[in-house]
């Protein structure tokens, strides 16, 4: 007798679904393992090294990469450019997690994570931190607000949806701020370090072009989420509006060239772009992948018009400026030894992350994929289009 047991089609998981839910488990026992008995038990941080691999990828890029929600508020609502009101529910929702895991990260990476809520009522004036805690705290809780309609369709509670897309505009106008101001300030983190930071990233304009990055990082994270999301769940790609915003990509990545270079030679830092060191090479690298060749790929319009050319553009601008977030927070930090003079992450005797810290990353961003897959399957995340583009 042939014993067959029958599963429920609601209960099938595809493959990613699980691998998503086997990263997010490993990274939970991770973090109780922290919990439980200190988190030198699962990383290789230390006093002297306390900040590491968790901040460069949990919080400075993923701030970043979240930027795609205030600029896309910003056009609709603020410039009243109707016609992209299309990609501001994903970009929200894409801010919305993005934020939401950097505060998970954060939680996992402090050493009580129990007070977080401390600096609201224990103010360090003259820490930028501050500045950077009370508006990622903030702009969580505006996205949330800003998505909530969302969810109240989604439930078929128009009455609560309608109510707060009256009152909207005061949302979307602090959001707007407070992701301005911390875009900006955790540039102003890194200016503690002159000493530390290499001349070819350390430089009092640091404010000015972490803000500058981030628009490009956020247009092209809008493109990079809405081809993908096509493809994954079946639906029309708005290439007629991504061109549009590829456009402005050169725009802001040539500002930030020139920015960039002028600082360079008003502080006589030109000689370190040839020194034939590590420094230089990652430097090259990042403006190479970053701005070069993003500026050239979005400059050509059958790559714009094509799907397969906005995300293979939109991939190489991500990774060209997440090179430049772990640059300026880890890689160009140097701590100077007598005998080798080695950047942190190139001598033994310094920090090296652990697999652990690794895979708690990992499975953090794991959950924001799940999170997100999970939002458009049974939320009206894409919105209705008179016409689409087409798919190449």
């Amino acid at each position: 007798m042939n014993l067959q047991i029958k599963i429920h089609p609601r209960f099938h998981m595809k493959p990613l679904v699980v691998i998503l839910l086997a990263l997010m488990g490993i990274a939970f026992i991770i973090a109780m393992v922290r919990y439980a008995n200190g988190i030198g038990t699962i990383s290789n941080l230390s006093n002297s090294y306390p900040w590491g691999f968790w901040i460069s990828f949990d919080l400075f890029t993923g701030v970043a990469i979240s930027s795609g929600a205030f600029l896309m508020a910003a056009v609709v609502y603020i410039f009243e450019l109707k016609k992209f009101r299309p990609l501001v529910r994903p970009s929200v929702l894409t801010g919305f997690l993005g934020y939401t895991m950097v505060v998970i990260a954060l939680l996992v990476d402090l050493g009580h994570p129990e007070r977080i809520w401390y600096m609201m009522i224990h103010w360090n004036h003259t820490s930028v931190l501050l500045e950077i805690g009370i508006c990622v705290m903030s702009y969580l809780a505006v996205l949330a607000i800003e998505f909530a309609p969302v969810v109240f369709e989604g439930l078929k509670w128009q009455k609560f949806a309608h109510f707060i897309h009256r009152f909207i505009m005061p949302f979307v106008i602090l959001g707007v701020v407070l992701s301005t101001l911390h875009q900006s300030s955790l540039g102003s983190l890194l200016l503690i370090q002159p000493a530390k930071l290499h001349p070819l990233w350390w430089t009092p304009i640091l404010p000015i072009l972490f803000f500058v990055s981030a628009i490009s990082i956020g247009l092209s994270m809008i493109i990079f989420e809405s081809t993908l999301s096509a493809r994954y769940f079946h639906r029309g790609l708005e290439i007629h509006l991504l061109d549009k915003l590829a456009k402005v990509i050169p725009i802001v990545l040539v500002v930030y060239l020139v920015i960039k270079f002028s600082q360079l030679t008003i502080a006589g830092d030109l000689k370190y772009l040839f020194t034939g060191g590590l420094m230089s090479v990652l430097f090259w690298a990042e403006i190479l992948i970053g701005t070069v060749t993003p500026t050239i790929l979005f400059s050509t319009k059958r790559i714009r018009q094509s799907a397969n050319g906005l995300l293979l553009s939109s991939v190489i601008l991500l990774l060209g400026m997440i090179l430049n977030r772990f640059n300026v927070s880890w890689f160009g930090i140097t701590h100077p030894d007598p005998i080798t003079y080695l950047p942190a992450f190139m001598s033994s005797v310094h920090y090296i992350p652990s697999l652990p810290e690794v895979l708690v990353s990992i499975g953090i961003f794991s959950a924001g994929i799940l999170a997100f897959g999970l939002a458009v399957k049974y939320l009206p995340v894409f919105e209705a289009e008179e016409h689409h583009g087409t798919e190449s």
